[in-house]
């Protein structure tokens, strides 16, 4: 509950008053921080605060770890879709298409035939 009092605006406006700053950092020493007055709820509500807090962080603990599976899930569906589209399973395929190997080879075959740039040392301009 300290630490939750401290870090709400109150708390900070109190702290940035009292604190003295050191090489850019806050210090509150013990006779200081006797002197925060902290004001609590009854202990019957303080128990309800605690309860609704408890079940708050439990559930965003449950949230984050269902978003880590999903995550998780999102990896390898891309990853099946990519083997899929690699395999040609993402439509159904052209039987009048040419079979890869074949265009694969034309390729080679079309590169070979064309001239090769010539490659040299350029002329350093004076």
């Amino acid at each position: 509950m300290l630490a939750r009092y401290i870090n709400s605006p109150i708390g900070r406006e109190w702290v940035s008053k009292y604190a003295s700053q050191q090489v850019g950092q806050a210090n509150l020493n013990g006779s200081k921080l006797r002197a925060l007055g902290i004001p609590l709820p009854p202990p019957t509500e303080q128990i309800q605060m605690e309860r609704i807090l408890d079940s708050t962080f439990a559930r965003a603990d449950r949230m984050e770890a269902e978003a880590a599976r999903a995550r998780k899930l999102l990896d390898r569906l891309e990853q099946s879709i990519l083997a899929k589209a690699f395999r040609g399973e993402l439509v159904p395929q052209d039987p009048n298409d040419e079979p890869a190997s074949v265009l694969l080879e034309r390729i080679r075959t079309e590169r070979a035939k064309a001239p090769k740039p010539k490659r040299g040392r350029r002329k350093a301009s004076a």
